[in-house]
């Protein structure tokens, strides 16, 4: 499912994390801690992927961003909601 917000609303979602919430969703996925980080944003490269599917438009809020595919979004969703 694509889902539309701005860059401020996906980084707060990501800096409102439970602790090691990074780390079991790279597991759960099996990719890495930096490819989600870089879902949420990130731009570390060298040690996770581009996330492809993750698309960002300069603008107020930092812009906004389209995601194709929420499987990571929907994972942190349901961590946060566990809290």
């Amino acid at each position: 499912m694509v889902k539309t917000m701005t860059f401020n609303e996906l980084r707060k979602i990501k800096d409102s994390l439970p602790d090691g919430t990074i780390r079991k969703i790279a597991q759960q996925l099996n990719i890495t801690e930096e490819t989600v980080r870089n879902y949420f944003g990130g731009h570390d490269f060298d040690k996770g992927k581009a996330v492809v599917g993750v698309h960002i438009e300069s603008g107020p809020n930092g812009g906004v961003v389209t995601l194709d595919d929420t499987t990571i979004l929907d994972l942190a969703m349901q961590e946060m909601a566990r809290v």
